[in-house]
């Protein structure tokens, strides 16, 4: 992802900003910048990656109490033992990166946990409150 020139700031409630603190797009290319770029600046509140180029995002809501997954997030991350997964800034959500083909957007709950699956047209918020240290392997 490093590589990738898909990085944009965002504020305290995830609204995506250019590092010249102006909106940004997760479509529009030109409002992305390299990493390196993103994170000397000081707009907003934090990082965020904009899906694409073969890297995906599972995003699991309210799945950690007191910093602990629920049993059924427990199963679900057993699909997933070698992948980068982060902290949420709610704290009490996971961001599980991957790679991925490029297509819709998908939200279901299965046996009351919320997964949202995206891979483009999006971006997530990076915290670096690492849950997992992993790759980028399949989602």
């Amino acid at each position: 992802m490093l590589e990738h020139d898909r990085w944009i700031r965002r504020s305290r409630s995830k609204v995506p900003l250019t590092i010249h603190n102006t909106p940004a797009s997760s479509t529009d290319p030109t409002t992305w910048t390299s990493y390196t770029e993103a994170a000397a600046s000081t707009i907003g509140s934090g990082l965020g990656y904009v899906l694409g180029d073969g890297i995906g995002c599972q995003d699991l809501d309210h799945c950690l109490i007191d910093g602990q997954p629920t049993a059924r997030a427990l199963e679900h991350l057993s699909n997933y033992p070698t992948n980068y997964i982060e902290i949420s800034p709610s704290g009490d959500g996971l961001h599980i990166w991957g790679t991925a083909n490029e297509q819709p957007g998908k939200v279901q709950v299965i046996d009351g946990l919320n997964i949202e699956t995206y891979s483009t047209g999006r971006y997530i918020t990076i915290t670096g409150d690492v849950y997992q240290h992993g790759t980028l392997t399949p989602l």
